[in-house]
C-alpha cells in the first residue's frame, strides 16, 4: 500500500476506517439521536454517488457509513457532508455517537429514546466531543426492559420505566386477572384471593399499566430512568452496574457529566469505564454522582492528561 500509517490513521480520527485490502476508506456520518431525515438521508446517498462505491452501512450505533471513498476524495466528501448540515466522526478515546432504540415510537417504549438521545448528543458528543478520556465512551438509551439496544452494556445505560404503586384496596379479586395475563415477567399471582405482585420479579415495564378495569394499577404511571455504568461487550464483557433507584430525564444529564469527569480523573489510558470502577470501587463513583465536589474541578479535569498505567 502506498498510503502510510500515520495517514490512515490521522483520517481515522476524522472519522474514515480503512477497508480492509484496499486504499479506500468507510466514513461514519453520524446522526443526532439515532434518526435521519428524508433530506439528510437524500444527503448522503449523493455523497456515496460521488465519492464512494454508491454503498452505504449501518453500524450498530446507527451511524451510515459510506463505503469506498478513495483516500484522495475524503476532503471533497468531508466538505460536501458540511455544506449540508452533516458531518463524518465517531471514533476515538472520546464520547461515542450516542444510540437509541425506537421507543419513541415503539408500543413498549416509555421514554422518548431518540428525543433524549439527540439531546445528549448536542450536551456530550458535539458539547464535550473534544474531550479526551482513556478510551471509548458509549451511552445508549433504551425504551424500557425488552432491552432492544442493550443499555446495560454501555459505558452510561439509560432505560426506561413506568414506575407505579400497587393500590391492593382496589383490587377485586377477578378470576381471570388482566394485569396476571398481561404480565411478562410473571411477576402477578394471587395471594388470599387478591393480586400480588412480586417486587422482585416486577420490571417496571409498564405493560400493565391500565390493564386493570378497577384501578388497583393506575391508569396512568410516572416514566423514570434506570442508569447502569461501567458495561462492556466484545474482548472484554462487564454488566454495567445500576444506580439505585430511578431517575427522571431531567436528571440525566448532570448524572453523565460527573460520571465522564470521574472516568477522566480516575481512568488509566486505554482502560474502559467498568475497569475504572472496579478498579477504584463503586463507592467512590457513588459519591462522585451523589455530590457535586467534582464539578469544582471541572476545568483542570478536562484540561489534565489521561493517566498513564503505572
Amino acid at each position: 500500500m502506498s498510503l502510510t500509517n500515520e495517514q490512515i490513521t490521522a483520517v481515522k480520527g476524522r472519522g474514515f476506517l480503512i477497508n480492509r485490502g484496499t486504499e479506500c476508506f468507510s466514513g461514519r456520518v453520524v446522526p443526532a439521536g439515532g434518526t435521519y431525515s428524508a433530506e439528510e438521508l437524500s444527503v448522503i446517498a449523493e455523497c456515496a454517488k460521488r465519492y464512494g462505491s454508491g454503498k452505504i452501512a449501518f453500524t450498530s450505533r446507527l451511524c451510515a457509513e459510506i463505503v469506498g471513498i478513495p483516500y484522495e476524495k475524503i476532503d471533497e466528501a468531508d466538505a460536501f457532508l458540511a455544506e449540508n448540515g452533516l458531518h463524518f466522526g465517531g471514533t476515538g478515546a472520546k464520547v461515542r455517537p450516542i444510540t437509541s432504540c425506537k421507543g419513541t415510537t415503539c408500543v413498549y417504549g416509555n421514554i422518548d429514546t431518540q428525543g433524549l438521545a439527540a439531546k445528549l448528543h448536542e450536551r456530550f458528543y458535539v458539547g464535550m466531543g473534544t474531550m479526551k478520556l482513556p478510551h471509548k465512551f458509549k451511552i445508549g438509551v433504551g425504551g424500557c426492559p425488552n432491552s432492544c439496544m442493550k443499555p446495560s452494556l454501555n459505558d452510561v445505560g439509560i432505560e426506561g420505566h413506568k414506575v407505579f404503586t400497587f393500590n391492593e384496596d382496589l383490587c377485586r379479586g377477578c378470576g381471570k386477572c388482566a394485569i396476571e395475563a398481561k404480565c411478562p415477567s410473571r411477576a402477578v399471582t394471587k395471594r388470599d384471593g387478591k393480586a400480588y405482585i412480586d417486587s422482585g420479579k416486577c420490571l417496571k415495564c409498564g405493560v400493565c399499566v391500565g390493564k386493570c378495569p378497577f384501578g388497583a394499577v393506575p391508569k396512568t404511571a410516572e416514566s423514570a430512568c434506570m442508569i447502569y455504568v461501567g458495561g462492556t461487550w466484545g474482548k472484554s464483557r462487564r454488566e454495567g452496574t445500576a444506580l439505585p433507584g430511578y431517575f427522571s430525564e431531567e436528571e440525566i444529564p448532570a448524572i453523565i457529566e460527573k460520571i465522564m469527569l470521574w472516568y477522566k480523573e480516575n481512568g488509566y489510558q486505554k482502560e474502559r469505564l467498568g475497569m475504572t470502577v472496579d478498579r477504584v470501587g463503586t463507592d467512590k463513583l457513588m459519591n462522585a454522582i451523589l455530590t457535586d465536589d467534582i464539578l469544582a474541578r471541572k476545568d483542570a479535569i478536562i484540561a489534565a492528561d489521561v493517566l498513564a498505567r503505572p
